[in-house]
């Protein structure tokens, strides 16, 4: 909870900044004398940056499920569907958080969490993923989807994503509208100059801004490794998934799973990779030890 008043009181914040900054520098008179409200622009930058977030945010187990075909064990059958509930409440007790559904799912090796709320969140794994490694390295995995979690790093990416959006929404809207007006000369209303910059700079700013969100979330596939190390009372379970996924090709998520599984598909470039490369998160766990 603390986590949605942080994000909706982030997201307030940004509407302030830009307003300030926008009066400061006289942006705010020039758009309102040419037709452009900009406070009306402000609050509705919000509403599109912040909303579509949130709305992905508390849809996402579902979204998760649908997208994957996962199916969430009700009723564990058998010895080892038993061993992959216990497991998951088990390091969840350790984390202080609530226990999360467990699901499986078919595909290659891999594993996500997901969900607004860390007391009601998704833990799925694939059948890859199971059949592939040793309990010991399926633990590992289940210990960083559980602090993925308990460091409410779901809601942590809305929150960033969610400001961001908000920046490119009113920023390409004002370039558009700026362009139009002393490029294109339009005086009256808007014309074709402002649709074609929005257009562009929205593509343009929204490059920056996934750039922006894949660095965090890289930074966060450091944290989570930790704490699966912390979780397990040793890094050397953790680093031996990490061996076994890098001689592997890890299942591909759905982009609005892509940067929740332990593992990243390789990207068109590193500063659009949503995970570290396997090499540097294993040196890093090695300092641990």
């Amino acid at each position: 909870m603390k986590r949605i008043v942080l994000l909706i009181a982030t997201n307030l914040a940004v509407v302030v900044l830009l307003s300030i900054v926008a009066s400061l520098l006289g942006v705010d008179r020039y758009l309102t004398q040419n037709g452009l409200n900009l406070e009306s622009l402000l609050w509705f930058s919000l509403l599109m940056g912040f909303g579509g977030a949130f709305i992905s945010l508390l849809m996402s187990k579902t979204i998760a499920l649908w997208s994957t075909g996962a199916h969430v064990i009700t009723s564990p059958e058998g010895a080892h569907e038993r061993w992959l509930v216990d497991t998951v409440h088990r390091l969840a007790d350790k984390a202080n958080i609530g226990r999360p559904d467990v699901a499986v799912y078919e595909g290659e090796p891999n594993a996500f969490a997901t969900g607004a709320f860390k007391n009601s969140a998704l833990v799925a794994v694939s059948t890859g993923l199971l059949e592939s490694m040793s309990r010991e390295e399926v633990e590992a995995v289940l210990g960083h989807e559980i602090t993925h979690v308990s460091n409410g790093d779901m809601v942590t990416l809305t929150l960033i994503q969610g400001v961001l959006n908000t920046f490119v929404f009113f920023l390409s809207r004002v370039v558009g509208f700026i362009v139009d007006k002393t490029v294109f000369r339009t005086e009256r209303g808007i014309g074709p100059g402002y649709y074609i910059t929005v257009i562009v700079s929205q593509i343009v700013f929204g490059i920056f801004a996934s750039m922006i969100v894949m660095y965090f979330s890289r930074r966060r596939e450091f944290r989570a490794d930790a704490g699966s190390a912390q979780l397990l009372g040793t890094p050397q379970p953790m680093i031996g998934a990490l061996m076994r996924l890098g001689g592997m090709q890890p299942g591909a998520l759905p982009q609005a799973l892509a940067s929740a599984g332990v593992a990243g598909s390789p990207g068109w470039g590193a500063l659009f990779a949503s995970h570290p490369p396997i090499e540097q998160r294993i040196a890093a766990l090695q300092g641990r030890s």
